[in-house]
């Protein structure tokens, strides 16, 4: 498909972060001054995760009060209406923004204001994962994801676990999500973009219903085998993962192997403004990378829908808009 035909195609979005996609347009807004690119994105020669993570000072900056928040979700999507993004889940972790004058309830709901506010404007339809850092206590996570779940339904969607995976594994966050399960909250958990593949067993032991990333699954065709049959969601992120230095080059890379296996691959961003790209750009870097044929990116579509955290009612007029069947 060409670069034109892949920007008009409509598109799902599983796994992008609200901090590192937030515009240059926005953050200059915020800040009121002028912004360089290269204080926002990664080269593309970028060499470590830390390298990558240093990015993610400013817009964190941007998002600290009521009104930055709501700007924020609504930027994301004016940015995501720009290539056709139909339905999109975006994440952020709200006890990073929450301060002395702001609580984790009034952060969600400064997000979905903006959010709502672009469903309106543009007509891209939206859920909301909160995210769980590793790095934070488990009361704090617990209160949290508590917090989120009074909003499950009313635009939050599901919950998340992100950080420093190496540092923190899996096995220390199963109560914490059993818990999560007990609430009857949806999630997805990061797993697998680095660190041990033992982090994407525990996570679908726990109950997750996709995995973020879930790269060091390659080779283990067992594991693969079991998430395929069960319909787990992968969101791969090539170009962050590369950059990140998740994988060490594109041939390491294993979408290709995923697909092969059954797995219900979604390819996404996960960082449109620190990675510099969109889901234009991902799909065309996929499709010459690596062959991925046009019947290969509409059904990554279709498996995006599939494994969305959205109502039967938007599905279903997401799989319409797509040009595919549920």
């Amino acid at each position: 498909m060409t670069i034109e035909q892949l920007k008009a195609l409509p598109k799902a979005e599983l796994h992008c972060h609200l901090d590192g996609s937030l515009s240059r347009e926005f953050m200059e807004s915020q800040l009121g001054r002028r912004v360089q690119p290269e204080e926002l994105s990664v080269s593309d020669d970028c060499t470590s995760l830390a390298e990558y993570l240093e990015k993610f000072s400013l817009p964190g900056q941007c998002i600290m009060d009521e009104k930055g928040l709501e700007a924020a979700g609504y930027d994301v999507l004016r940015t995501m209406s720009q290539e056709n993004v139909r339905y999109a889940e975006i994440r952020f972790a709200p006890l990073l923004s929450e301060t002395s004058g702001m609580n984790c309830r009034a952060v969600i709901e400064a997000v979905l204001k903006g959010l709502e506010r672009g469903r309106a404007d543009f007509g891209t339809e939206f859920g909301v994962i909160t995210c769980a850092m590793r790095h934070h206590s488990q009361e704090d996570n617990s209160r949290m994801i508590k917090t989120a779940r009074e909003y499950l339904g009313y635009g939050v969607c599901a919950a998340d676990l992100a950080g420093a995976e190496a540092a923190y594994p899996m096995a220390q966050f199963m109560e914490l999500f059993q818990n999560t399960r007990k609430l009857e909250m949806p999630f997805t958990l990061h797993a697998g973009e680095c660190g041990s593949v033992q982090n994407i067993v525990d996570a679908v032991k726990a109950g997750a219903g996709r995995i973020g990333h879930g790269i060091a699954m390659r080779g283990h065709y067992n594991i693969q085998k079991e998430l395929a049959d069960r319909g787990i969601g992968i969101e791969m992120c090539p170009i962050s993962n590369l950059q990140t230095k998740a994988v060490n080059s594109p041939s390491e890379y294993p979408i290709r192997e995923f697909l092969n296996t059954g797995l219900k691959v979604s390819i996404n961003t996960d960082n449109r403004t620190v990675s510099n790209t969109s889901l234009t750009k991902e799909l065309q870097f996929i499709q010459d990378t690596y062959g991925i044929q046009e019947e290969e990116i509409r059904l990554m579509m279709k498996n995006a829908v599939d494994t969305a955290f959205a109502t039967d009612e938007v599905k279903e007029r997401l799989y319409s808009e797509l040009g595919i069947k549920g």
